[in-house]
């Protein structure tokens, strides 16, 4: 496996996969596209009643962008699997429970994208539309329990400083404040928060993209 040496600071040099590099730069184009399509979902003009689950868009437009949003996802996917791999983790429970949960979180989230089209005709509440909330409820619950142990476990280890030594933490505590209070108020709201939330990723790749050798 082809490696490469990565140093930061006053720590020795470590080896990791070079595939974590590019996971990183993977999850960084993910996030940043992850803001794009959040954006835009909060100024598109309404095609369908708020009403509807698909809001604002027609039920083949939400078919498209579910399926979007499922390869997104896996994006941040391999940035976070990436995390575990990087070495920048003060080791122990924190960094094995942590990205081990949240990684099994962003799973569930993307496969519960695609599982929404099940319900692209539904209105909001409607058929299936309650399971669909467990489902994105808990998986979402999950990326943030996780994201903050990983986070904790990246303060502790040291080689990340500065904004890095903090976004991994922060994209935790991000979900519970501001994001699920924002997933419950108006359309607009949820959809800034989630693209915050991604945004939060986009750095998370950055600094895994351009760890310092």
């Amino acid at each position: 496996m082809t490696m490469t040496h990565v140093g930061t600071g006053t720590f020795p040099a470590i080896s990791v996969p070079v595939w974590v590099s590019r996971a990183g730069a993977a999850c960084m184009a993910a996030g940043l596209l992850g803001a794009v399509s959040g954006i835009l979902l909060a100024v598109y003009p309404g095609q369908v009643s708020e009403e509807m689950f698909s809001y604002p868009l027609t039920a083949g437009g939400f078919t498209v962008i579910q399926v979007w949003f499922f390869v997104q996802h896996l994006g941040l996917l391999a940035g976070i699997v990436a995390l575990g791999r990087a070495q920048i983790m003060a080791p122990g429970r924190n960094a094995r429970w942590g990205t081990g949960l949240a990684a099994a979180g962003m799973a569930l989230l993307a496969v519960t994208e695609l599982i929404a089209i099940t319900a692209r005709d539904s209105t909001y509440p409607g058929n299936g539309t309650g399971l669909l909330d467990v489902l994105y409820g808990v998986s979402t619950i999950a990326v943030g329990v996780g994201l903050g142990l990983a986070g904790i476990a990246v303060r502790r280890g040291g080689r990340w400083t500065g904004w890095r030594g903090l976004v991994v933490l922060v994209a935790g505590i991000f979900v519970f404040v501001p994001m699920l209070p924002a997933l419950m108020g108006p359309f607009v709201l949820a959809r800034l928060a989630i693209t915050a939330w991604m945004l939060l990723f986009a750095g998370l790749g950055y600094a895994l993209w351009k760890a310092e050798a």
